[in-house]
């Protein structure tokens, strides 16, 4: 897995797409979110995409919870080596879209002065402007490892929905960093 902690240097003048997913510790939902992110855009050959992940409360070089490793490995998603990183005013600032797992997270976000591009994972997915009550992602820290696969299962659905909502937007970063390299 890439190392998270910062985006790559703009590539060729046009930088392309940069996807922020954002939880508490980072070693849960939100890398979960970037591994399922990562292999979708693969598949669908999205190249022009930078994706990360971080926590507002996240103790940065933390490993990833045991449970979220187990969950996207059956996935067929290897996470493993992810180690937390703590949201940033670079990732934040750099960021074009920051989709987090609660409305604490979205919350924090709007604090830091970025709410018009940053929203919850399943309100986008849906394609809502207006946040309801249960547009948050379950919080397995600590759970049993169906919790973890539920949690997984609810992003690889959101995630997807997610990225076909961005498909026109993608799928052009993805045709112009073929096109410069």
């Amino acid at each position: 897995m890439m190392e998270s902690g910062a985006w790559e240097e703009d590539r060729g003048g046009e930088g392309g797409f940069r996807l922020l997913f954002v939880c508490t510790g980072n070693t849960c939902r939100s890398p979960m979110a970037e591994g399922i992110a990562r292999t979708v855009l693969a598949e669908r050959g999205w190249s022009g995409v930078q994706v990360r992940s971080a926590g507002v409360a996240a103790f940065p070089g933390s490993p990833i919870s045991g449970g979220a490793v187990r969950a996207a490995r059956e996935g067929g998603i290897e996470i493993e080596g992810h180690r937390s990183h703590a949201l940033t005013p670079d990732l934040v600032e750099g960021a074009d879209l920051i989709l987090t797992m609660s409305q604490s997270h979205l919350a924090a976000l709007e604090a830091w002065g970025v709410g018009e591009k940053s929203t919850l994972l399943p309100t986008f997915a849906r394609g809502a402007r207006e946040i309801h009550p249960d547009d948050e992602v379950s919080d397995p820290i600590g759970g049993s490892d169906e919790l973890y696969r539920a949690t997984f299962r609810q992003l690889n659905e959101l995630i997807e929905a997610s990225l076909d909502r961005l498909g026109p937007i993608l799928e052009a970063e993805s045709s112009s960093a073929t096109t410069d390299e």
